[in-house]
């Protein structure tokens, strides 16, 4: 505040302020005389009455030092008039915050310090708790319980703000696994030599669906949504299933098919919820060969809460990953599919689902990843899976680098099916180069089936050799009949 006898100037402080102040209203001269004239830099500047004073509205100033000066005629007129002044500072740079761009805790909840330098700065959060930067605006923070992201923001005295947002990325402790159906688990024959390779050290976890290609959830899911529609089926006790694994120290990965999904797309078309289904350019459920109402609509918000839910669930349940499947849109030409709400590339939206997802699952204890197909490394539009933006938000890519699906010639591989080690070890160093600086793991799907070509131990042991001279020890294994060659597997001890 600036006053004389006569004069009062409110909105001004001492401390800089930004250039708007000057031109929104926010300082106001008070005059017991009125007829005030009021100068930015000597020169005449806009007022309008405001409650009893006038508001100034000059022009935003730049950065630097100003005046601002009120004549006011005196009450005697020959005694002249009264000059008040004040010099002020603008400052419109926000301050300058350095931090990193990622956080690096070895295990899921583990506290992350934050530290960084905050230049200019008069304050800083860090996950929302006020922090005093130091004289030279360094500051250091504990997050205890960090969320997918931390948000970091620096304020200085005029207002300014500098934000940055850190990505916490979770060192997934790796994996050797096969993949089980919800019904292959309730089979003896299927299930026991899967658990017999867990003893034998060859495999140190196990993937089990929690919602297939059907659509179905296999498990006892408790989810309103899911039994409402009738895809819930019970198989196989997921509580039981995890506590026997769990047991033996074998990690449970969830695998969830997201967006193939014909129950709830059928059940939504039914209901009057086209929306919530991929159409045709002419308004009907999309299929080419998949059948109808196959694919749901993933930029449906009701579509994403329900695979949302699910991932939570299983999550809470004690899942230690999720892995989604087909989060993707339907392969084939996009000009003639039609997604509703889609405001987005399909790209953007495929990610931004993940970014969700990635909150929820994170926040009960797991971890997240998204299989991808093999050809998104080079093509990320012709499935909307853009490799550098999902690695944003999961804590892998597991690519389907399956040999049988490489056609001649991809990577410089003349015959892929009957060269399985050179198209795994090419196409997986592909996937290396774009999650370069993101901190994210790739760990990828390896055929363990024949198809076009006999498969056996010999094929798979050269898949998994070929991901780990690109450095990648951790592998899912795929059989469609969940039967696998343990002789391919090397026994490791704990």
């Amino acid at each position: 505040m600036l006053s004389t006898e006569d004069v009062r100037v409110d909105g001004l402080p001492s401390h800089p302020v930004r250039a708007e102040a000057t031109a929104d209203g926010s300082i106001q001269i008070r005059s017991e005389g009125g007829g005030s004239t009021v100068l930015l830099d000597g020169k005449p500047v806009p007022t309008t009455p405001q409650d009893g004073a006038v508001a100034v509205h000059a022009p935003a100033v730049p950065d630097g030092s100003h005046v601002l000066e009120v004549v006011t005629p005196r009450a005697i007129s020959w005694l002249g008039s009264a000059s008040t002044t004040q010099e002020f500072t603008v400052d419109s740079a926000p301050p300058e915050l350095q931090v990193e761009d990622s956080l690096r805790p070895e295990k899921l909840g583990e506290p992350v310090t934050v530290t960084g330098k905050a230049a200019g700065a008069d304050q800083v959060t860090v996950a929302g708790e006020p922090v005093r930067p130091g004289p030279d605006g360094a500051f250091s923070a504990v997050v205890d319980r960090p969320e997918r992201e931390v948000q970091v923001v620096a304020t200085d005295l005029a207002g300014n703000r500098a934000e940055r947002t850190m990505t916490v990325h979770i060192k997934h402790p790796g994996m050797r696994a096969v993949h089980m159906t919800g019904l292959a688990w309730t089979s003896d024959s299927l299930r026991e030599p899967v658990l017999e390779l867990a003893r034998q050290g060859r495999i140190d976890t196990v993937e089990l669906d929690i919602k297939d290609e059907s659509g179905e959830i296999p498990y006892d899911s408790a989810l309103p949504e899911a039994n409402r529609i009738g895809a819930v089926k019970n198989y196989y006790d997921a509580r039981e299933a995890l506590d026997q694994l769990h047991g033996m120290g074998v990690r449970v990965v969830g695998r969830l098919v997201a967006f193939k999904d014909p129950v709830l797309g059928e059940a939504s078309w039914r209901e009057g919820h086209r929306e919530r289904v991929v159409q045709t350019a002419d308004g009907q459920p999309w299929s080419s060969g998949y059948g109808d109402f196959a694919f749901t609509n993933f930029a449906d918000p009701a579509v994403r809460q329900y695979n949302i839910d699910l991932a939570a669930e299983a999550a809470s349940l004690g899942f230690d990953d999720v892995l989604y499947d087909y989060v993707r849109r339907p392969d084939g030409g996009i000009e003639k599919m039609r997604f509703a709400g889609l405001r987005t590339t399909p790209e953007q939206g495929i990610a931004d689902f993940l970014r969700d997802t990635q909150t929820a699952v994170r926040s009960k204890g797991a971890l997240l990843g998204a299989s991808v197909f093999g050809i998104a490394v080079d093509r990320p539009t012709q499935i909307a899976q853009d490799i550098p933006r999902m690695a944003k938000y999961v804590d892998y890519i597991a690519p389907m680098v399956y040999p049988s699906h490489w056609g001649p010639g991809e990577f410089g591989v003349d015959d892929p099916n009957t060269q399985p080690y050179e198209i795994v070890q090419r196409s997986l160093a592909e996937f290396a180069k774009a999650v370069e600086g993101t901190d994210v793991q790739i760990i990828p799907w390896l055929q363990d089936f024949s198809l076009g070509a006999s498969y056996g131990p010999a094929e798979v042991g050269a898949q998994i050799k070929a991901a780990q001279d690109d450095g990648m020890p951790s592998y899912l294994l795929w059989a469609p009949n969940c039967r696998y060659h343990g002789e391919a597997l090397v026994p490791q001890q704990p």
